[in-house]
């Protein structure tokens, strides 16, 4: 699913100490939410689908 838009989990507290993500398509952006101008990270969309689904593999063991 594509969003050109920044978003945060769901599950995400008011702290604000979060990542937030952008999906362009054939590469997702990644950044820091309480330091958005410091710059961000970025992954082709298989990466970043490896990455999440190890991620739930893990969250699933625990």
């Amino acid at each position: 699913m594509r969003h050109d838009t920044w978003r945060k989990s769901s599950r995400s507290g008011s702290n604000g100490q979060c990542v937030e993500v952008r999906d362009r398509g054939v590469m997702v952006d990644v950044r820091d939410s309480k330091a958005p101008a410091t710059g961000m990270l970025s992954f082709d969309t298989a990466a970043w689908g490896a990455f999440v689904d190890n991620l739930k593999r893990r969250s699933a063991l625990s």
